[in-house]
Parts: structure tokens; sequence; C-alpha cells
């Protein structure tokens, strides 16, 4: 696995929240709120959230790799994403059946990872 594929489903700074459960913290993207944090997988190389946006994009979900957060507020209970409100929205659509399958997180992966922050690419 690439290594910026891998930092791309990995968080960041998990060591200062571990053992939190985030379920129901505030998603903070770079420009708004986007919803509330509906599922968490802490797998190693494969962490996600699944976000649910509520009215913001008409009750949908999105499924959010790792690293895209920059940073887990366990004080506000709030997440800060380091995606856009408009990146987030055109992102590949969330399956409900599919979402933990390879192939739907290697299309998330592709997303994403094109649309890494250059600070961030390696």
């Amino acid at each position: 696995m690439h290594s910026t594929t891998q930092e791309l489903w990995t968080f960041t700074d998990l060591d200062t929240w571990r053992g939190t459960d985030i379920k129901g913290f505030n998603v903070q993207a770079v420009d708004g709120e986007i919803g509330t944090v509906d599922e968490a997988t802490f797998d190693i190389g494969a962490s996600f959230v699944v976000v649910d946006t509520g009215p913001w994009i008409f009750g949908k979900k999105v499924l959010l790799p790792a690293g895209v957060v920059d940073m887990v507020d366990v004080t506000n209970k709030k997440l800060i994403v380091n995606r856009t409100k408009d990146e987030i929205q055109k992102a590949p659509e969330f399956d409900p059946d599919g979402y933990k399958e390879e192939v739907y997180r290697n299309n998330i992966g592709t997303y994403y990872g094109e649309r890494m922050p250059a600070a961030t690419r390696r």
C-alpha cells in the first residue's frame, strides 16, 4: 500500500483521544459545520468516519477517510476536517450497503487522495 494511501486512512492524532466515543460529535469542515459523526472505525490503515449531514445535504451520509480529520476536540465534542463543504458534497455518494467493501473505499480514497492538501502529500 502506498504510504499516502495508508496515511489517508489513518487518524493523525489518535493517541490524544484514543478510547473516546466520538459518535455524535459535530463535524466542522474548513468553511462550516457539515453534520455529526454517525459511525467511526479505528482499523490500522483503514479508519474512517461516517457523517450524518442532516439537512445540509438533504439527510445524506458521507464517508470521510480518517486522514482528512485534522483534530478531534474532545472538550467541545467536535471533529475538524481539512476539506471544504463543497469537496465533501461532491464526494462519491455514500453506499449504505457497500461502504465497508474495499472497492467502495478505494473509490473514496481516489477522490480524497487526489485532493490531499499540499502540506499532507508525500
